[in-house]
């Protein structure tokens, strides 16, 4: 046990939180029109891996959890396609954007929810998650990430 948590999940916790990191600095990529390579790597594999370790956790029913965890997959497939199968040529570059942002989106989705889940605070004033407090910070996260996804669609055109 690492932190109270089985070394899997720590494993899990710790490859989804490098792909938010890099998730983050390929955003700031996409708005200054700038490919970073290996970051991009970096954050498709994290976060596919976040995605398949996702589905190997101990559970004994399906979770909303393994819904997102599909969508992302398929999410992820189509950016992986868009960028390294058709190379960001014409449309497909657009397609990357949306789809990657929304890979990193569901990724910030999660991690809000298991704030809320574990940190003693944000449980208190949202222990059902169905609390304002918790639907409010959901929607704020939405809208962020709404926005820099139209951003970094506008803004990741041509090549550099």
């Amino acid at each position: 046990m690492i932190f109270g948590m089985t070394i899997l999940v720590f494993l899990h916790v710790v490859i989804s939180l490098a792909g938010i990191l890099s998730g983050f600095v390929v955003v700031f990529g996409l708005l200054t029109a700038r490919r970073l390579d290996g970051w991009t790597a970096f954050f498709l594999i994290t976060t596919v891996a976040t995605s398949l370790t996702g589905f190997i956790l101990p559970a004994h029913h399906f979770m909303p959890s393994h819904g997102v965890g599909i969508i992302s997959v398929v999410v992820l497939a189509l950016a992986l396609f868009a960028r390294y199968g058709r190379r960001l040529a014409g449309l497909w570059r657009w397609v990357y954007v949306v789809s990657a942002m929304i890979a990193l989106y569901l990724n910030v989705f999660v991690l809000v929810v298991q704030a809320f889940l574990k940190v003693p605070a944000l449980k208190a004033i949202a222990p059902n998650q169905s609390e304002p407090p918790f639907k409010v910070t959901q929607l704020l996260v939405l809208i962020a990430f709404v926005a820099l996804t139209i951003l970094a669609t506008i803004r990741f055109r041509t090549p550099k």
